[in-house]
């Protein structure tokens, strides 16, 4: 490279000369590489299979909301479900769930005590106030109890639902096939 005595450093020429040779050296390396230009989507497609399976599993879970028997029920009319209405749910473990969702502080541990029964009456209250005020027309709660509880559960709802401004409470039950039922089919 440098064969004169300066201290090793290169001048200008040297450095034209190997930037020049360098360069030849990366372009013919360059093509001799099995460079592909194609994106590899594979490995893409792999992480989303993966992600739906994911939610396919717990998407339902997340609906479901709560889990209860409902208590069977004799001479009823079937109605459809119908959107906007203010569902309130109490799972045989005596959690409430209002329109599917968890209402916080209000389990059957959290309601043991007097304050806990307070701090949830509070809480029941509020979210029912805020789901009457959103179609103030149709005051109704339905809830939807399983057949488990004790009646007094069904009558501290009521008289929350009540002073929560409800103008009626409808207990939802499942309906047993009747004769009627099974001569229209």
């Amino acid at each position: 490279m440098n064969e004169r005595d300066d201290g090793g450093r290169l001048t200008r020429e040297d450095i034209e000369e190997l930037s020049a040779h360098e360069g030849a050296v990366i372009a013919e390396s360059f093509d001799r590489s099995s460079v592909m230009g194609d994106i590899n989507v594979t490995p893409m497609v792999d992480v989303m299979l993966v992600l739906l399976i994911i939610f396919m599993v717990v998407t339902p879970a997340l609906v479901a909301g709560f889990q209860a028997q409902l208590p069977v029920g004799m001479n009823l009319r079937e109605r459809p479900e119908e959107e906007g209405r203010t569902i309130l749910g109490i799972d045989a473990g005596g959690a409430y769930y209002l329109d599917t969702r968890p209402v916080p502080k209000c389990t059957a541990a959290d309601r043991q005590t007097d304050s806990g029964k307070a701090t949830c009456a509070a809480e029941l209250r509020g979210r029912l106030s805020a789901a009457f005020l959103s179609h103030p027309q149709d005051r109704v709660l339905f809830v939807k109890a399983d057949r488990g509880l004790k009646y007094q559960e069904m009558i501290d709802v009521m008289r929350l639902a009540k002073e929560s401004g409800a103008r009626v409470v409808a207990a939802v039950t499942e309906q047993t096939p009747t004769d009627e039922d099974d001569t229209e089919e």
